[in-house]
């Protein structure tokens, strides 16, 4: 591992660019479809066994993609009791807000862990 080595810059960028491009890849797949849950995947796997700070981003951001997923199965269930709906809605905005903090923290040099989100990989 080179976390302790500051040269080391994953697709040749800053660590802490490159993490924060890592949460806002997930807004990708509002361009083309799945890209914004392959394209994470993709700079964590290829980068988390050179830093630790990349393998922490990464599996914060696969766990939230998984939950999220699970999370929209069940408001899509729950829609028929009509409870889904505001469930739906308050899932898309975090969605969208929870990358957004995300980034913003990376950039800084710190971790955000996203809220709700269920611990898969650990």
């Amino acid at each position: 591992m080179n976390q302790n080595y500051p040269e080391y810059r994953p697709w040749g960028m800053e660590l802490n660019q490159f993490c924060m491009f890592m949460h806002l890849s997930q807004f990708a797949g509002y361009l083309v479809p799945f890209v914004g849950i392959i394209l994470p995947i993709v700079m964590w796997l290829t980068n988390k066994d050179q830093s630790r700070i990349v393998d922490q981003h990464g599996k914060d951001i696969v766990n939230w993609i998984i939950s999220s997923f699970i999370y929209s199965i069940i408001g899509l269930i729950l829609t028929c009791a009509v409870i889904g709906i505001p469930l739906l809605i308050g899932l898309a905005i975090l969605t969208i807000v929870f990358p957004i903090i995300g980034a913003v923290k990376a950039a800084e040099g710190s971790f955000y862990k996203y809220p709700i989100t269920i611990k898969f990989i650990a």
